[in-house]
């Protein structure tokens, strides 16, 4: 699934969900903590207004393709206290879009 069908699916997404979709399109693994949090620093970097969003871990979808448990990657990102390490709501306009696909994990 690329951005623009995530984006078809609802305006507003949870920043973890279009991490892993981002992460899809470049066939990176998804499952990489500190690059989550370098992906959140780069999108508040380029000014793009997010919202914190409380992601139940239960609830938060499980299984994901090639068995890996978003659970437990929300797990182990609530062990850290600081913003770059929360999810976030955020409106994928045009804009954000591009902002996104400028990130690239080092």
């Amino acid at each position: 699934m690329t951005l623009e069908e995530l984006r078809s699916k609802a305006f507003f997404q949870n920043t973890v969900d279009v991490w892993i979709m981002y992460c899809d399109e470049r066939k990176w693994d998804w499952y990489n903590i500190d690059a989550y949090r370098q992906f959140i620093r780069h999108l508040t970097s380029k000014g793009i207004r997010m919202q914190k969003f409380p992601l139940c871990i239960k609830e938060s979808g499980g299984m994901y393709e090639r068995g890996k448990d978003k659970a437990q990657f929300l797990d182990e990102l609530s062990k850290f206290s600081s913003d770059d390490a929360a999810a976030y709501t955020i409106k994928l306009s045009g804009d954000v879009l591009a902002a996104i696909r400028s990130f690239s994990a080092s």
